[in-house]
């Protein structure tokens, strides 16, 4: 393979953005993000709208991703597109048009797990940015996902802990929308979180096996905790927004923490990666560079623009899958749901 000339589009349409990117040797060339705002009235991601917005921006995001790259089309080398885990009508459109593109232009199509894209992001070329060593443990955390995986090789990877039920930012948006914060609330909360006291409130951490989470329990005690006190203090959250959020960003952190030192303590693996939208959280951050000090980990935090659904993911997941000669048959179908 002729890196120098290797050009591969990354395609990621899983939920809510449209993203495409332009990778060369593991170095990012574009990285065009298209977010729908339509969802915030709504106050959660609504899958038809989402998908609908995507066919509007998929081919202005692509046409823009190459011009930024200043790159033709025809110098690409391959598609590669996220084939799942996701919102199925959001898939099939980034799906269709990718096999779609890569049938016009005679050229490969790979298909990428949008949680490997996660966890391989890491392997991006970029300043301030350097991969983790094999082998590795993951902590994915989003919207959609909470997984801790073992990572042995690039695509050798192994779910040991995972959530039961809901996904961490799910647990931050709804605690965020019972405060009555705007959608999407996870980033707010850590906001104010950072004004607060982190012990003000104590919330329950869910008692699952000792890898695994959940966290559908932490928003009915939220919940309770705020109706209750709304009762005796109409005024209660105005008043007490900044430690309410600091005590509930405390406890998801510390119950993350708590599950990945189990995963340290069982595998014996102390290099760790996190990857996903909420490990952007300032929190998560700030208790994993403690731990590398504490415990003598090795940590590896992606840059922010790494963190949410993005193209650059699945271009780099993409540019390594094309080395191995790793393409995908163009009868290749979205997938909602998605193992290793």
């Amino acid at each position: 393979m002729d890196e120098k000339n290797c050009y591969i589009l990354g395609i990621e349409s899983s939920c809510d953005d449209t993203a495409a990117a332009v990778i060369n040797n593991g170095r990012i060339l574009s990285n065009v993000v298209a977010t729908q705002e339509i969802h915030k009235q709504y106050g959660g991601v609504v899958p038809e709208l989402a998908s609908r917005a995507h066919q509007q921006n998929i081919v202005p995001v692509v046409h823009q991703a190459l011009h930024r790259a200043n790159i033709d089309k025809n110098q690409l080398s391959a598609i590669a597109f996220t084939r799942g885990p996701g919102l199925m009508g959001s898939l099939l459109v980034g799906t269709s048009f990718s096999k779609s593109l890569a049938l016009g232009l005679g050229i490969p199509l790979i298909d990428v797990d949008h949680l490997q894209g996660h966890i391989l992001a890491h392997f991006i070329k970029a300043e301030g940015q350097t991969p983790p060593n094999f082998p590795f443990l993951a902590l994915t955390i989003s919207g959609g996902h909470t997984q801790i995986v073992k990572v042995t090789d690039y695509f050798e990877m192994e779910v040991i802990g995972q959530t039961i039920d809901d996904a961490v930012g799910e647990a931050f948006d709804k605690s965020a929308k019972i405060l009555g914060l705007p959608y999407p609330g996870g980033p707010l909360v850590d906001k104010y979180a950072q004004k607060g006291n982190p012990r003000a409130f104590k919330f329950p951490k869910p008692k699952v096996s000792p890898l695994d989470f959940s966290f559908s329990g932490l928003k009915t005690s939220v919940l309770y905790f705020v109706e209750k006190e709304m009762d005796k203090n109409p005024d209660f959250i105005s008043e007490n927004i900044e430690d309410i959020c600091a005590s509930i960003q405390f406890t998801i952190v510390e119950y993350l923490m708590d599950k990945l030192k189990n995963a340290v303590k069982k595998t014996g693996i102390k290099e760790i990666a996190i990857g996903g939208g909420v490990s952007a959280n300032s929190g998560i951050r700030t208790a994993l560079l403690s731990a590398e000090k504490k415990y003598g980990w090795k940590v590896h935090i992606p840059k922010f623009e790494f963190c949410t659904d993005n193209a650059a993911m699945i271009a780099i997941v993409g540019e390594l899958k094309y080395k191995n000669q790793n393409f995908a048959k163009n009868t290749v179908m979205a997938s909602a749901r998605m193992k290793f």
